[in-house]
């Protein structure tokens, strides 16, 4: 199970650790921790350094209720950082987390090597497309609405069926356009209850079905924090033992803020695979 990242093939039948980097003054978590060039660089070198394979920047916060922001200032957010973080590390694989196909085009002609699209294709008509005539990863993500109503009242006549088939649509599409590297991500906390989310990570192993490498997102999410009465400040070991079991059930990549805890939890749960 490998992806092609800018020429450099990645086994992922050994799950990968990818470190999230939010550069939005709004991020659930970190939001406005990485503004200055100095806190960025040191952050992706600590977040390389603990083992992160890929690094996702974000500039278009995506947590429930987010302010939408222009295509154009996401495009003035974004593009520099790429380019600081290749000039520095220009062994650097880099995700995009956008659901925008001219951001995607612009950031991957930057030197990013794969597109996280929150939307999973939804909300750019334009993205299969853009994505198969570059002919990079794809991260195909599931989303009930939009970041901005996602969480208001999400049904589902069966979670876990509902987007497998979702998925089994959208891949069927790329195939079409003759695009392979498709890794799906179930979308944690992207319009689902906590009982949604759940259900999901108990089942996260039926998604192997699909025949594409599976991304889990829990990190500091509030499945998590909000169940356990604490903060997202304070949510690094319950994030943990949702990642444990996210690998136990089949995950390929763990998208993270702490880059640490995941590569020792991949190498825990390798001992018993």
């Amino acid at each position: 199970m490998t992806i092609n990242c800018k020429g450099t093939l990645i086994d992922l039948s050994s799950p990968k650790v990818m470190g999230i980097l939010n550069i939005t003054p709004d991020s659930f978590y970190d939001g406005g921790k990485y503004k200055d060039e100095t806190a960025i660089l040191k952050q992706v070198e600590k977040m390389l350094l603990e083992g992160a394979t890929f690094i996702d920047v974000g500039a278009y916060s995506s947590r429930p209720g987010a302010k939408h922001i222009a295509e154009e200032e996401e495009l003035q957010r974004i593009v520099p950082v790429i380019d600081l973080l290749i000039k520095h590390f220009p062994e650097i694989i880099i995700s995009v987390d956008t659901f925008r196909s001219k951001i995607a085009l612009e950031t991957i002609n930057s030197g990013a090597a794969m597109i996280n699209d929150i939307s999973g294709g939804t909300m750019d008509a334009k993205m299969f497309e853009t994505v198969a005539n570059l002919q990079v990863p794809y991260i195909l993500m599931h989303m009930l609405g939009t970041p901005q109503n996602m969480q208001k009242n999400p049904v589902y006549k069966d979670v876990v069926e509902d987007v497998i088939s979702f998925f089994a649509n959208q891949i069927f599409e790329l195939h079409q356009l003759k695009l392979n590297d498709i890794i799906i991500d179930v979308g944690f906390g992207f319009g689902k209850t906590s009982d949604h989310n759940y259900e999901i990570l108990k089942n996260l192993s039926l998604f192997k079905s699909l025949d594409a490498p599976i991304l889990a997102g829990v990190s500091r999410k509030s499945m998590l924090y909000k169940m356990l009465d604490i903060s997202a400040q304070e949510a690094l070991n319950a994030t943990t033992s949702a990642n444990t079991i996210a690998l136990l059930n089949g995950a390929n990549i763990l998208r993270v803020h702490d880059v640490k805890e995941a590569v020792e939890a991949v190498k825990i749960v390798e001992q018993v695979l």
